[in-house]
């Protein structure tokens, strides 16, 4: 169950922009520029899953690095270590606990629709997204995003945003079947100095290797 729910996210994140007293129209447009300028992100989240037919509820905290143009380590440290990481030619999903490690196609990270596209800057809002402004919440400003062609990973996605640091400090993900993920974020520095070895992953030796990336319905846990 959890393996499906956390692939709707895969770490979450960066950067987002918008002034409290923008309009809905203008926060494209807002978000974009705001990105030229971002290389890349290391942050601490605490992530949240909501299983909608069972009410059961799982949360996950860790760190998470980013780097463009699609570089990403979500490293889960609690309550238990695993790792998603989204390399140059793949993605990996790690249990250590378990051995095991599976990889997927680069291709489910590639969809300008996907929640990956959007913190890493790479979405274009105003081309796949319709964007709703909310009322602010806490002295943030609250956009709701409607894919323009929804998938089953995501059919909503709701973003809390600072208006001083122009970062976005929680992301909600709502899939076709109504479960939730969410992420909340802290500790974010941005254009961070990262080893390009964060990004590179082997799997040590006695680890069982699934690979996953013939598969199109495949999807690793996280994302």
């Amino acid at each position: 169950m959890w393996n499906s729910l956390r692939f709707f996210v895969l770490a979450g994140l960066i950067t987002l922009t918008a002034a409290s007293g923008a309009a809905a129209q203008s926060v494209p447009e807002r978000v974009q520029e705001q990105y030229k300028g971002i290389a890349s992100m290391r942050c601490e989240y605490t992530q949240t899953l909501v299983h909608k037919e069972s009410g059961a509820r799982e949360q996950r905290s860790g760190v998470l690095s980013f780097a463009k143009p699609l570089l990403l380590r979500m490293e889960t440290q609690k309550p238990s270590p695993e790792l998603l990481l989204v390399t140059k030619e793949r993605i990996w999903n790690v249990f250590p606990e378990e051995e095991l490690a599976t990889m997927y196609s680069l291709d489910l990270a590639r969809d300008s629709r996907s929640i990956v596209q959007v913190i890493t800057g790479q979405a274009r809002l105003d081309k796949d997204f319709f964007v709703e402004r909310k009322e602010e919440e806490g002295g943030l400003l609250v956009v709701d995003l409607f894919p323009k062609e929804a998938t089953q990973a995501m059919v909503e996605a709701r973003l809390w945003l600072d208006p001083k640091s122009n970062l976005i400090k929680k992301l909600r993900v709502y899939d076709f079947y109504g479960n939730e993920n969410e992420l909340s974020f802290s500790r974010q520095e941005v254009n961070a100095s990262l080893p390009t070895s964060l990004f590179l992953y082997t799997p040590p030796k006695g680890f069982t290797v699934e690979d996953r990336s013939k598969d199109a319905s495949a999807a690793p846990g996280g994302m």
